[in-house]
Order: C-alpha cells, then structure tokens, then sequence
C-alpha cells in the first residue's frame, strides 16, 4: 500500500522513467514468449530455440540495468532523516523500491501477454503473418507454468537487483590493528603512524609532566621536576609529538584531551578507477572470443552463435569496467596544461561524477559498436534482419541510452549543492552551461574513437 501511496504522489518525470521500465520489461516479455513459441512450433530443433532463449539475455540485462538506475535516482524512496521513528528506515525504503521495481514490471509482462496472444489470434482478430509467424506457435496451445516463468524472469529479477544495489550499508569505519602498535619509543598505545629516525632524541620533543609524579611527588626529596625554565610544578600543559604528526595537549591533573572523547568518523573512499586495467583485459578477451567463434550470417533465420553472444558480453563487461577510469583520465586530460577557469572545473566535475556516468558510457560504446557491426553485416547485400531482431536491437539501445540519461540526471542532482554555491559566489550560468559543453565534447573525443576501434576490431573477423 505504501509503495502505491508513493507511487500516485510522484512527480511526473519519475512516472515517465518508470514507464520507460515497464515499456522495457514488456519488451524483454515478448521476446521470451517468441522464443517459446519458436521452441513450439520447431520441436526438431531445440538447439536454435535454445540459442534464441539465450540472445534474451541481452535485452533481459538492459531492462534490469535500467530498472536499477531508475530506482537510484527515485525521490520517494531515498533515506531521510526522522523516517526511521515511524517505521521508514533504510530497509523499508529499499522494500518499497524493489516492490515499486516489481509492480512496473508485472505492468510490463502483462502487457506483452495480452499483445502476444493478440498477434496469436487467441484474443480477437486473424493471427498474424510474416517472419514472425513462426515464433507465436499459432494453434497450439501454451503452457501455463512455462508462460508464467517467462513472464516473472523480468520483474522478478530487476526487483532482486534494485534491492541488492540499494540494500542497507553501515558505515565504514577504522579497524583497529590486532597488534599493538608503538609510534615512538616508550609510548604506551594504539600507534597511527611511525615516527622517522631520530625523533625521540630531539632537544624538547618529550617534555610531559606526569600526573602522577605532580600529585604525590614523585621524587623522594620533593624537588621540583626537571622542565624548561618559566614552567610551573605540576602546572600548565606541555606540547608532545603525537604519533599521527598531531599535536596533543596532556593536562596536569590528568583529565584526557577533549579531542579523544569522540574520535572522528575516516573521510569517504574516493571512486575506484583501478580497474581498468582489468576493463581493458576483459575488452580484450571478449574481442578474442569473438574473432574464433564469429562466423557471418547468409540466412534471415541464422542466428548467431553463443560464442559471439559471449564475446559480446565480455565486451560490455569490459568496456563498463574500464568507462570509470576512462571518463576520470579524461578529466585529468582537461585540466592538463594551464587549464583556465572553465577547463579547470569542466574537469574537476568529471573526476567527481567517473563512478556514475562512466559505466553507462561504456555500455552505450559496447551496444553503438555492436549496431556499427550489424549495419556493416546486415547492409543491403547481407542478409535481412528480421523484425525480432529489429525489436530486440531497438529495446537493448534504448534501455541502455535511457539508462545513460538517467545516470546523468542523478549526477545533477548529486552536484545540485555545488551549483548553487557556486552561483551564490557570482559565477555566471553561462560558465556552467559551457563547462558542460566541454565535459560532453571531451567524452565524446575519447569514447568516440574507442567506439570505432572496438567495433572495427569486431567486424574484421566476421566480414572475411
């Protein structure tokens, strides 16, 4: 009930890109039960309606990663302070996420039913005919528990996967060592960092008063202990070196520093760009898996073969691997060479922004290759490119550039903050405006010519 309350309430820019999922999971649906209906209607060849269940795994993954970034950057569901007292807390809110996730997908599955039996002639009206006639098992009867399964892939797994990536994380905290440590000689505590070499032995570095020795005299003859000159018995603090670097007031009467009471929380993790090298490792892989297994297609009803769905999926895996160290090299790259004012921040927001835009990137340059190579191998003389093929392709580009503008609208909002301080500083919104042109012109120099070689690469051993 919540998740429907929360849904009617929602503004309609968050109804448009849910839309988008259920449009997405319709899809993913209809495609599921043409490859059942394949498998129907050609019982004598399992092995290709077992490759066309295959290939569904392709717009089934696009209609997932969608749901997920849809799900991120939704208001209603996103933690606030106060929500937990009435029952709100981070894991009711990622529950009513992932129902939210699920409800649109059923919509979606529910459609591409009614559409599947119309097109079958179950519903009203002749069956259909064409290229597809083949796929929709017209006059046979479908089973319930197979329809049912195919239908509740799509909902059930973009829900598992929203509440997976929006799960409950604590905080991370500083672990302390299991050994003891010691900073310097003598010192009695959990050590944060080593002292270099001759540290102790420097002339004042440890003149401390001891609480003890001050309160009960700890010398037997009660002189006053040894100090600077100008210091009091048992009096004021005295500056130690501490082991981080800091500097450390100890108080006379033995009261703890105030800083101790409550230890500060480590700063945040900046975004993991080290791996790309492992990007580029699986970019490379899936660009050989493909050269041996890739053979060109002479029928309108060959479909490919696994090894290529395979390479294919080792090349977006790779490409989204390597797109965060890519888009934070080339915010670096901008801000090379006295960079002036607009350069300077054009990078500096590409730097913060590589861990949300940069693996939407990649997997928009995998799928752009991937149409560049069935353009060049489905062109006016190759063979044609059937109607399912066509709405698989179209649902896959479009899941993946939805996802990309998702992204981009989350990053917005992340630095919706640092828009507004800069703003109330004086910059003008036409420096804004051009930094983001130059982010956008030097994503697209970069990833263009990757996009290209990726795709060149792929087609050299599919057109020989």
């Amino acid at each position: 009930m919540l998740a429907l309350r929360l849904t009617r309430a929602a503004h309609l820019a968050v109804h448009l890109r849910r839309l988008l999922v259920a449009v997405a999971s319709a899809g993913t649906g209809f495609l599921l039960l043409c490859a059942l209906g394949h498998a129907l209607s050609h019982p004598d060849t399992p092995g290709a309606s077992a490759l066309r269940l295959a290939w569904c795994t392709a717009p089934l993954a696009a209609t997932v990663y969608l749901a997920v970034a849809v799900a991120r950057t939704d208001p209603g569901t996103r933690p606030r302070s106060g929500l937990s007292a009435i029952g709100l807390g981070p894991g009711r809110l990622m529950a009513v996420s992932a129902t939210t996730t699920a409800l649109a997908g059923a919509l979606g599955s529910v459609a591409a039913l009614l559409l599947f039996l119309h097109l079958r002639g179950d519903l009203a009206g002749p069956p259909a005919g064409g290229l597809a006639a083949g796929a929709l098992a017209v006059g046979q009867s479908l089973p319930v528990p197979a329809t049912l399964t195919l239908l509740a892939l799509a909902p059930a797994a973009a829900s598992a996967a929203v509440a997976w990536n929006l799960r409950p994380r604590e905080p991370h905290r500083a672990r302390p060592n299991d050994v003891r440590g010691y900073g310097r000689f003598g010192a009695y505590g959990w050590g944060k960092a080593r002292e270099t070499f001759g540290t102790y032995g420097r002339f004042g570095a440890r003149w401390t008063s001891s609480p003890a020795q001050a309160g009960s005299g700890g010398r037997a003859d009660g002189a006053e202990p040894d100090g600077p000159s100008g210091l009091p018995h048992g009096g004021a603090a005295l500056l130690t070196r501490a082991g981080d670097g800091s500097d450390d007031v100890t108080a006379a009467d033995g009261a703890p520093p105030a800083q101790d009471a409550a230890p500060a929380l480590p700063a945040p993790r900046p975004a993991n760009t080290t791996v790309l090298p492992w990007g580029i490792a699986v970019l490379a892989a899936g660009l050989t898996v493909e050269t041996y297994t890739g053979h060109p297609a002479t029928a309108p009803d060959t479909t490919p073969s696994a090894g290529v769905l395979i390479g294919w999926a080792l090349t977006a895996l790779g490409l989204a691997l390597a797109g965060p160290g890519l888009t934070h090299l080339c915010g670096r790259l901008l801000q090379a060479a006295r960079p002036g004012a607009l350069r300077l921040l054009a990078g500096r927001v590409l730097m913060d922004e590589a861990h949300r835009i940069g693996r939407p990137l990649g997997v928009v340059c995998a799928v752009a290759a991937a149409g560049y190579v069935a353009g060049t191998l489905y062109g006016t003389d190759g063979p044609e490119f059937g109607p399912l093929s066509t709405l698989g392709a179209v649902l896959v580009a479009g899941c993946t550039v939805a996802t990309l503008l998702t992204a981009a609208v989350e990053a917005k909002h992340a630095r919706a903050d640092t828009t507004d301080a800069l703003l109330r500083l004086g910059a003008p919104p036409a420096t804004l405006r051009g930094a983001a042109v130059v982010r956008a012109l030097a994503l697209l120099t970069l990833f263009g010519p990757l996009t290209l070689a990726v795709a060149q690469l792929a087609t050299l051993p599919l057109s020989r």
